[in-house]
């Protein structure tokens, strides 16, 4: 009954309705095999219950900080969560400029995040008889991200590229990508993201450009990004859409890190005056996406198919 309580909250956008969500810790967790440490994040939902749980990867830049305003409604929804720090493309490389940002955002920090993604899999299934951990449920974990953690979230997801292999991970059961991205190694849409069959999340908006403010043939854009949904197989895929949205809008951050402009110039009144809605707005449904896959509620099943209770210029696709 909490749980459904919960959800009538979250489509009410009632926040005094939601239950407090547990503690917030960080730490860090070391993989031997990459002499590599992981600077991390856990909140833990209320109680001391099993519960599913998401990994959060933040955008190019970022920390383990970030993606704040998801993280805590997802934990009032009684999840548990993990944000993951990225070494190589975090807030330390914001020291060294726009040419450090741009030059982080490679395909060998890509596969340096799956690995990060895949060992703190490994960590969670280690830790499986050890409190808190013990609370997690192994059949039931998801992988959200923004900007480069969406790059993330589509590589484990099991988007293909022009290179024989997959870095597909079977052990995560639903995704969602803020700011996703299409490939531009000449596949279709279909070739990149027809194989992804478990289910998969899109958010974006038309103010979603480029934060790395690349040449106009590669520059992405809000239509480019909603183009990943486009390619995915109907039936486990979906789609929220926010207009006035800008990139940093998806980054969920309470304190943003940087002060970004994008490729459309500075962040204005108006994006501004819009962003706690909007960000209300995709907290809620992202919680009801976990919900519904990581938790099989089946309130969360009925909300997907119903109104989501958007506002104007806000648009829901599923199927």
């Amino acid at each position: 009954m909490r749980r459904r309580a919960l959800l009538l909250s979250l489509l009410a956008a009632r926040a005094a309705a939601a239950q407090p969500a547990g503690s917030v810790t960080d730490f860090s967790w070391t993989d031997p095999a990459r002499d590599r440490e992981l600077p991390l994040r856990v909140r833990w939902p209320a109680g001391n219950g099993p519960c599913a749980l998401v990994l959060y990867s933040h955008g190019l830049g970022g920390s383990r900080e970030g993606g704040d305003v998801w993280g805590s409604t997802w934990a009032e929804a009684g999840l548990a969560v993990v944000h993951l720090q990225h070494p190589g493309s975090d807030s330390e490389v914001l020291s060294s400029g726009m040419a450090a940002l741009r030059a982080a955002a490679s395909p060998p920090q890509l596969l340096a995040r799956v690995a990060d993604v895949r060992f703190v899999l490994d960590e969670l299934a280690r830790r499986a008889a050890q409190p808190p951990w013990s609370r997690v449920r192994q059949d039931a974990i998801g992988l959200g991200g923004h900007s480069f953690g969406a790059h993330t979230v589509q590589a484990l997801a099991g988007q293909r590229y022009a290179l024989p292999g997959s870095l597909a991970d079977a052990r995560l059961q639903a995704f969602v990508a803020l700011s996703p991205s299409p490939g531009r190694g000449g596949l279709s849409l279909a070739q990149q993201f027809g194989g992804i069959e478990r289910p998969f999340l899109a958010v974006t908006g038309s103010l979603d450009d480029d934060p790395l403010g690349r040449d106009a043939a590669a520059r992405l854009d809000g239509a480019k990004r909603a183009q990943v949904y486009d390619g995915l197989p109907s039936g486990k895929r979906a789609l929220l859409w926010l207009d006035g949205a800008d990139h940093m809008t998806f980054a969920g951050n309470s304190k943003p890190p940087i002060r970004w402009a994008g490729a459309r110039g500075a962040r204005g009144a108006a994006v501004l005056q819009r962003e706690p809605a909007q960000q209300r707005t995709v907290a809620r449904v992202t919680a009801i996406w976990w919900l519904r896959w990581l938790a099989d509620d089946r309130f969360a099943q009925m909300a997907l198919y119903g109104r989501m209770g958007l506002g104007p210029g806000e648009r829901w696709r599923l199927d």
